[in-house]
């Protein structure tokens, strides 16, 4: 069943998104090499708290870390620990906020410096990725549509499209209904309507797309020890197009009956 937000609801998700947003300037402000992933977890879970909220993440399905911390060839999940940021890596940060009872999701994959051409491409592309899905994230469309542009921005690009993890709806729990894939499946999912509120997520390798957990349960790393990138928004869909509730910009609620 397709869960829709109210206007109420759609209100309350959006604090969550400007205090994520806030939360990841933060980390863009601060991140550099010498930190550890441990260092930028203890800021943004001392922003999210200072601004009245809760971090999603910190103890869901016992999660220790309030974010994920990708690094390298860490797809997603990576744990926050002593591990220090290196310059020429990337690192991906995953940051979930709950206000009032409701949750907002974003990741951002960070470049630490100079870093190789072709993992700047894989990050511009993945970026490039999210921005055309939520483009299509259209009333009367349906999850296919946005999976599509997805997947043909990745391979027309030359990388891999990670199967294993997909985008999902978002409100009262962290992960609703529908699944939003990043690739086209026989089902094309549900027809997207107005208060629909998803986290697209693209995740692209480098080359392969077989991933592997590692021993802690949680780390999602890619199979051939090459470099992966996330990125994320939560958005809304509206008569009007879809708008995105974790970047910082206002929404005009008179639209929203």
């Amino acid at each position: 069943m397709t869960l829709l937000k109210t206007k109420e609801e759609i209100m309350t998700i959006r604090e969550a998104g400007k205090i994520l947003y806030g939360a990841m300037q933060a980390v863009e402000e601060k991140i550099q090499a010498g930190m550890t992933t441990e260092e930028i977890d203890l800021l943004v879970e001392n922003y999210i708290k200072e601004h009245d909220a809760i971090p999603s993440f910190k103890g869901f399905q016992g999660f220790p870390g309030s974010i994920c911390t990708s690094v390298g060839s860490q797809v997603v999940h990576g744990i926050p620990g002593d591990r220090v940021l290196k310059t020429g890596e990337i690192v991906s940060i995953d940051i979930g906020v709950n206000k009032n009872g409701y949750h907002s999701d974003s990741a951002k994959t960070f470049a630490l410096g100079d870093i190789d051409e072709k993992v700047r491409c894989l990050v511009e592309v993945t970026e490039e990725a999210l921005y055309l899905g939520i483009a299509e994230a259209k009333v009367g469309n349906n999850i296919g549509d946005i999976s599509r542009v997805i997947q043909e921005h990745a391979e027309s690009n030359g990388f891999a499209v990670v199967r294993q993890l997909v985008g999902h709806g978002i409100g009262r729990s962290l992960h609703e209904d529908p699944k939003v894939p990043n690739f086209v499946d026989r089902n094309p999912g549900p027809v997207l309507e107005k208060g629909m509120v998803l986290a697209i997520e693209p995740m692209f390798n480098m080359e392969e797309i077989d991933v592997l957990t590692e021993q802690d349960g949680w780390t999602i790393v890619t199979k051939d020890g090459k470099p992966s990138a996330h990125f994320e928004h939560t958005i809304v869909i509206l008569d009007e197009g879809p708008k995105i509730l974790t970047n910082g910009t206002s929404i005009d609620w008179e639209n929203i009956n």
